[in-house]
């Protein structure tokens, strides 16, 4: 096993990569939204055009026919740009937030864990609500760069009409985005404090959700809700902070656009007083200060969002750039192999060494739940090989020099707590719906009854987590979709803790018959599975203490007795 030294990415490499991949999407979306603004900024010149001309020239029906022309040509370009424009944008925006998401979902839930301190739901935050505010950029830049086209054409049509005019609007817009520039840096900031703190409040309720019966069970649920309160009260007040910093620059933004559009209106009124610019050169640059408004709130907005983007980059980073855990091998285990565990020693386990061969039935006794945890740790492969001494192998070949997808391909190890996913019944037993031994698993973890329940049968509604289900429901239901999955090797950690031992009874007996010939490995006290096994071996104290059938055991190991009679 190496170590994955590679630097990690910074959200700036990130915003360049989102920015490249949508680059075309981007520049047909630029365009037509300076279409539209340029439209926009069109259309208090063309009313000034129309006012100097009908002065000039009196009252002519034909002049009236071609401005109403040319204005139904402008109110046409601003309408349709502005839809195409923004349907390109947010087309582009979504699909770019989905790779996001998609990529750090990934990290989170493949094989080999990233060496991130992160807990599961601010993963869950960053892979939401952080990947949508990063792809925003894809939106924000051609705002950006079509408010300043605005701005732009603003400047150089009252420019045309008195060059103080265009001179102010350019130094005043200069102005206002050197002040809204430094206070989006605290927008930034404060954001990302934010998000780090909410993902925490997420994270303890996941935590909270995973471990409410046990809480209350040694009555522990009072602390842990005070605990959660504390985050959430952290959380809350840090929105309140994010909150007013965002107002105190809306609001700067607005009263910064307004003195500017006053300034330009009054500067006009004064040149035209003075008769430096005709009546409808003011129409004009009256309209002009009124529209440009629109494009300098929205110009001015961009540094904000360039910052919260920039923020949510550089979580997502934490994700996306951790090193792994481990780096695995490649090769794969040959197939139906058996699998040996030679003097490993992790957490309780000290020198836990026992071999099981091709298509053997064995089940594994612990006297210790811990060390049960830790043996199951070990085979799911949730501990790297270098994090342990020892050696195992699978097929021959060690653990080490292994693929780990290819060793969860072969080997599946199904904990005691697995998953329920919202979907049907039949999606959580295959979710690939692949499998050809549905039907053997349903019947084999005595799920036929859970079935025979519901009309819909197999396509019966799971809610999230299997919450209208009962806890021996769930195991069952997660006991099927190990049994479906037909894996060279398969091992149940406590497959059957919630079932009464009359189903047990039955759930031992058909996993033997479903499984033979295949390797399989169940590690649980349960009466029913150790005489259903071809071996039982005892784990006490880390190692091996004793083996034999269990009826065998059961006649002259006392401790035996005590440790699995019910």
């Amino acid at each position: 096993m190496t170590t994955d030294t590679q630097r990690p990415r910074h959200g700036a490499a990130i915003l360049r990569t989102a920015l490249r991949r949508n680059i075309g999407a981007m520049a047909w979306g630029t365009l037509l939204m300076g279409l539209y603004q340029a439209g926009e900024t069109a259309f208090p010149i063309a009313l000034g055009l129309i006012v100097e001309h009908t002065m000039r020239d009196g009252r002519s029906l034909q002049a009236l026919a071609v401005s109403i022309g040319a204005l139904a040509v402008i109110i046409t370009t601003v309408s349709l740009s502005w839809r195409f424009g923004m349907r390109i944008l947010q087309k582009a925006n979504t699909t770019e937030a989905h790779r996001w998401r998609v990529k750090v979902a990934a990290c989170g839930l493949q094989p080999v864990a990233r060496d991130v301190d992160l807990k599961s739901g601010e993963v869950l935050t960053i892979a939401t609500e952080d990947a949508d505010q990063t792809a925003d950029i894809i939106e924000v830049v051609p705002l950006l760069i079509s408010s300043l086209v605005a701005v732009l054409v603003a400047a150089v049509a009252l420019g045309l009409a008195d060059m103080r005019l265009g001179l102010l609007v350019i130094a005043g817009t200069v102005a206002i985005l050197s002040i809204l520039s430094v206070m989006s840096k605290r927008i930034g900031s404060s954001t990302q404090e934010q998000q780090a703190r909410v993902a925490r409040a997420g994270a303890k309720v996941a935590d909270l959700i995973t471990g409410l019966r046990p809480l209350h069970g040694f009555g522990g649920n009072h602390a842990a809700f005070r605990s959660y309160r504390k985050v959430s009260t952290e959380a809350k007040h840090q929105s309140i902070t994010v909150a007013k910093v965002n107002g105190v620059y809306a609001g700067t933004a607005l009263a910064l656009n307004a003195v500017l559009a006053g300034a330009v209106t009054l500067t006009a009124g004064w040149l035209a007083f003075e008769g430096r610019i005709t009546v409808g050169e003011l129409v004009m640059a009256v309209g002009l200060a009124q529209f440009i408004m629109e494009p300098l709130k929205l110009f001015s907005e961009m540094p904000k969002y360039v910052m919260i983007a920039r923020a949510s980059a550089e979580r997502m980073a934490l994700v996306l750039s951790a090193p792994p855990v481990m780096t695995p091998g490649s090769e794969r285990p040959p197939a139906g192999g058996d699998l040996e565990m030679d003097c490993v020693r992790h957490g309780t386990l000290t020198d836990l060494k026992f071999q099981v061969k091709a298509g053997e039935f064995v089940a594994i006794a612990p006297y210790q739940p811990r060390a049960a945890a830790d043996l199951a740790a070990v085979l799911a492969v949730s501990v790297p090989p270098d994090a342990y001494e020892g050696t195992v192998r699978i097929g021959g070949r060690e653990l080490a020099d292994l693929s780990v997808e290819a060793v969860r391909e072969h080997m599946l190890v199904n904990p005691y707590d697995g998953e329920i996913f919202a979907g049907t019944l039949r999606t959580n037993i295959d979710p690939s719906g692949t499998s050809r031994t549905v039907p053997g698993a349903v019947e084999a973890s005595m799920l036929t009854d859970v079935v025979a329940l519901h009309r819909e049968g197999l396509d019966y509604g799971v809610r999230d987590r299997g919450a209208n289900l009962s806890g021996g429901q769930r195991q069952r239901l997660s006991l099927a979709r190990a049994l479906a999955a037909d894996t060279d090797v398969l091992v149940l950690h406590d497959p059957t803790t919630a079932v009464d031992a009359v189903t047990e009874q039955l759930i031992a007996r058909n996993v033997a018959k479903l499984r033979r010939g295949r390797t399989t490995i169940v590690i649980t006290s349960s009466p029913a599975f150790l005489d259903a096994a071809d071996r039982v071996l005892v784990l006490d104290d880390g190692v091996i203490a004793a083996e034999g059938t269990h009826r065998n055991l059961l006649s002259r190991d006392e401790a035996y007795c005590l440790a699995v009679a019910r």
